[in-house]
């Protein structure tokens, strides 16, 4: 089966071939600063080109709907459903804090995937290692950054962007507790994103939704009018 994955959910934009019996085909990721609507499709283009392979060679397409940027989410679903609709081929949606949590090697300390919301707030979720296997251990949530730290009074090891984004609050509010940071490898990338799909069952292309977590201050602004 080979998979096309599609990661716009955060700053880096990460695109993967990936064959579920070869392996990892290629993968370009990119954090540039240009919206990702700019880039994607490029990227999934290149993609394509330097790997001799063509969109018609795709079994099954794998996107992340998110938390993350709103934009970001937006985009990448609705070309991941471009992709599929009309088609013989499956989709598959992974959270990304599910997938931000497969970038920590098997650890005996708690995993906290996080993801910028700002102003030193981010989307979160808690994993730890059973067995070989990741398990979440929390819901998924919106929280300031020092309180993560100061209700968790074991180790933590805090993956994603958002982690390398607030390094500096992160070391100031642990006070010398056991907190690691997972460094360049805590990036969103999209040939784990397809390993996960892989494993999951496909769904129709209209069950597939961005994944938010809180609302977006236009939908919290209409709110306010009603």
């Amino acid at each position: 089966m080979l998979i096309l994955a599609i990661d716009t959910s955060t700053s880096t934009a990460s695109v993967a071939l990936y064959d579920s019996k070869k392996g990892v085909i290629g993968e370009i990721n990119l954090n540039i600063g240009l919206n990702h609507s700019e880039t994607i499709l490029p990227i999934i283009d290149n993609l394509f080109n330097i790997t001799k392979y063509t969109k018609d060679d795709i079994d099954r397409v794998v996107v992340s709907i998110g938390p993350g940027s709103f934009t970001g989410i937006r985009v990448g679903v609705a070309i991941a459903k471009g992709m599929v609709y009309g088609k013989d081929i499956e989709i598959v949606g992974i959270n990304e804090l599910d997938m931000l949590s497969h970038t920590v090697s098997k650890t005996d300390k708690k995993i906290v995937s996080i993801i910028d919301a700002r102003k030193e707030k981010v989307f979160y979720a808690e994993y730890r290692y059973n067995d070989n296997e990741i398990k979440k251990i929390s819901e998924y949530k919106v929280e300031f950054i020092k309180n993560i730290i100061e209700n968790n009074e074991e180790g933590i090891i805090f993956t994603g962007e958002a982690a390398i984004k607030y390094r500096e609050k992160i070391l100031e509010y642990s006070n010398n507790r056991d907190i690691v940071i997972n460094n360049s490898i805590g990036y969103s990338r999209a040939v784990i994103l397809a390993e996960l799909g892989a494993k999951k069952e496909a769904k129709s292309v209209h069950e597939i939704e961005p994944y938010y977590i809180n609302k977006t201050e236009a939908e919290l602004e209409k709110e306010k009018n009603v």
